[in-house]
């Protein structure tokens, strides 16, 4: 059978009877000033006096001081004091010990003394603190004689973004003096020795703390550690036996809690311990708490514990790690005892409920679905389902008992189940049951078009009718010689008169403006020389065309879905063409040439809009032998949208230039006349194509109009 300690804080004890007598007075209360440094003296008789159990608490300031088995026999539970630092003295008694608290105006630190009967508690000036705040600041005292080395040093990044330096110590008696500078801390570890693997640089910037490096080195019979850190912030320092532990946080806007978004936010205090009893120290934590602690006989041993500015609640994590405990918390009460105890009783109190659930008896209740169907929910709160209402498998949300059915017909659920579980599944359909929200796509796909063609050409031709009409035909070449010319070697040969056809429309040149692509006529200049007897002709021809064109074609779709609901709209044309089948028929298939816009919007919680987008916009292309060609422009992608907002989400540049020049060898090459001997034809094409996308959540139904 286990066996519980019962801690009770200060409040509680008082109200305990009397068992034990107390064996010493305090009889008064002084204060001096000593080189700067205020000493409170309490005058104590009777029990033999020793150094009391003492901690401090940083906000509001105070230092408590336990004295156990004395009583007080001052005139007041509470002394004004009223000097330097110090407001007042309250003494608390029960019938174990005596509890003073020195109430200061600032946080400062302080010493102890015991001189004979006389307990001396020397309270250092706020002033001499900050001054002293820019030098050493002695953690801990140092009880050793001789160096031993360091174990490890360590870094690790806490949960709430702190940077935590881990010194393994050789032992708990290390003195420990930690310096602040304006760029970091400086750590000295008496009597230490820093082995040559530890002696290093470490950069820990990419753990997203303020620390940003740490270095270790030896100087005579101490060890240094230096730590680098940035931004504003704020450290704390605690030892746990042989562990010595500096966190490093960035500095909050409220001093009395421990960092913004940390665990612990509890008051500060400091502890300084050497081998206490676990459950004295816990006592300790009772009565700063006000706390009812509640401790298991298996909570034993003692630990040396060094707290500096540290929330108390954290204080008591670091107490139930050293030992290996664990901790259930309900209302006021701590119960605190070893971890496998406490899974132990987490198990069977989780066994209780559950034959407790075996035994009570079930009921059916029905749930009218107004947005949700009750068989699409079903298949959700079930893992495995029958069709058409058909009672469900084992349940995701009920018991192993409970069983549920859906009635399609009039959309409800009926549920079996102890009562609790009822109530449970009713607050479950307050959230799955609700409306879902509509988003509006509509999408803009762009096209423009712009074109430039020119062409230049020419048909130079001519003719001789002189032989055709009684003259001498050609021209003299002296000695009775004559030569005759012709567009073509008949016509040639009819210029002499010796038959054949002499056509006077033919061309020596023959190279016109050619055809553009928009398929328009070319314009063109003619010119005809000749003489007065008709009989002799030149005829020349200039023809030219340029063509400039730009166009817009304009497609908007648009549709409205319910939120990570998939979406398609399409319009355009089925084209029909033949195929041969493999038993030699053939059939008609179709090829669709659309435009289309399939979506599945999904609504984040800050009110932008996630977009799965397929857009495409086919034509009809080039027939071929299989079938038409099909010219497709297509864009699948995912895009954050916020709510109303364009975002273009593609686009596709072509540009296509050509220059063709047609010409007569050597002629054509000619400076100026060569032009004449020649074509020239130059075109250019620019398409380009954008798709805007826009979304919006539909918040009432004049938006869906």
């Amino acid at each position: 059978m286990k066996k519980f300690t019962l801690l009770l804080p200060l409040a509680a004890i008082l109200l305990l009877p009397a068992s034990v007598l107390a064996q010493g007075k305090i009889n008064s209360v002084s204060t001096v000033v000593r080189d700067g440094v205020e000493l409170v003296k309490i005058e104590t008789d009777g029990a033999p006096l020793v150094l009391p159990e003492t901690f401090s608490i940083q906000s509001p300031a105070r230092v408590v001081l336990d004295l156990p088995g004395y009583k007080s026999a001052l005139p007041s539970n509470r002394i004004e004091l009223n000097q330097g630092n110090l407001r007042s003295l309250n003494v608390v008694e029960t019938d174990t010990k005596a509890r003073l608290v020195l109430n200061l105006k600032e946080s400062t630190t302080y010493k102890t003394e015991v001189s004979g009967k006389d307990l001396l508690v020397a309270i250092e000036p706020a002033a001499k603190k900050v001054a002293a705040s820019q030098q050493d600041q002695q953690f801990a005292a140092d009880g050793n004689s001789f160096s031993q080395p360091l174990s490890d040093v360590d870094f690790r990044r806490g949960t709430d973004g702190a940077g935590r330096l881990v010194i393994a110590l050789p032992n708990n008696r290390v003195g420990v003096n930690i310096a602040k500078m304006a760029d970091g801390l400086t750590l000295e570890l008496q009597h230490t020795t820093l082995p040559e693997g530890l002696r290093r640089k470490l950069d820990v910037s990419d753990f997203g703390t303020p620390v940003r490096m740490i270095s270790s080195r030896q100087a005579g019979n101490a060890t240094y550690v230096d730590l680098k850190n940035t931004g504003e912030w704020e450290h704390s320092a605690y030892q746990s036996d042989n562990q010595f532990v500096v966190e490093v946080r960035q500095r909050k806007s409220d001093p009395n809690k421990l960092g913004s978004g940390g665990t612990f936010t509890g008051e500060k205090l400091s502890l300084s311990f050497q081998n206490i009893e676990v459950r004295s120290l816990l006592q300790v934590i009772a009565d700063f708490t006000n706390f009812n602690i509640v401790t298991s006989d298996s909570v034993n041993g003692s630990l040396t514990l060094r707290l500096k500015d540290v929330p108390w609640d954290q204080a008591l994590q670091i107490i139930l790690d050293a030992k290996g405990l664990g901790m259930r918390k309900s209302g006021t009460v701590l119960w605190i005892a070893p971890k496998d105890e406490i899974d132990e009783r987490i198990q069977k109190d989780f066994d209780a409920v559950a034959k407790l659930e075996e035994k009570t008896p079930l009921q059916t209740q029905s749930f009218q679905l107004n947005y949700a169907k009750a068989t699409d929910l079903l298949k959700q709160i079930t893992t495995n389902t029958g069709n058409g209402g058909a009672s469900g498998g084992q349940s995701r949300f009920l018991t192993p008992r409970g069983s549920a059915i859906a009635e399609p017909r009039t959309n409800q659920l009926f549920i079996t189940d102890v009562p609790a579980k009822l109530e449970e599944f009713r607050r479950l359909l307050v959230t799955l049951d609700v409306p879902v929200r509509q988003v509006l796509i509509e999408a803009r796909i762009v096209e423009a078009r712009d074109t430039f063609g020119r062409s230049l050409g020419v048909r130079l031709g001519g003719g001789d009718m002189r032989a055709a009409k009684g003259g001498d035909g050609g021209y003299s070449l002296g000695g009775g010689n004559r030569v005759g010319f012709g567009t073509s070697y008949d016509n040639a040969v009819g210029t002499t008169g010796m038959g054949g056809t002499n056509n006077a429309g033919g061309n020596f040149i023959n190279l016109p403006a050619a055809a553009l692509s928009t398929g328009a006529a070319n314009g063109s200049f003619a010119l005809s020389i000749f003489n007065s007897a008709a009989n002799r002709f030149l005829s020349l021809e200039l023809s030219a065309m340029e063509a400039d064109g730009k166009g817009k074609i304009v497609s908007s779709p648009r549709l409205i879905t319910a939120d990570q609901t998939k979406a398609l709209i399409e319009q355009g044309t089925e084209i029909p063409y033949q195929n041969s089948a493999q038993n030699g028929a053939t059939t008609v298939e179709f090829k669709k040439a659309v435009l289309k816009l399939e979506v599945v919007p999904q609504i984040t919680p800050e009110g932008n809009i996630i977009l799965d987008l397929d857009v495409s916009k086919d034509s009809k292309g080039a027939d071929t032998t299989a079938g038409p060609a099909i010219d497709t422009k297509h864009i699948k992608t995912q895009v954050l949208v916020e709510n109303g907002g364009t975002v273009v989400i593609g686009g596709i540049f072509e540009l296509q230039e050509t220059q063709t020049t047609n010409k007569i060898p050597l002629l054509g090459d000619v400076p100026v006349i060569g032009n004449l001997f020649k074509n020239n034809v130059r075109e250019s094409e620019k398409r380009e194509m954008l798709v805007f996308i826009t979304p919006k959540m539909i918040s009432d139904r004049g938006e869906m109009r």
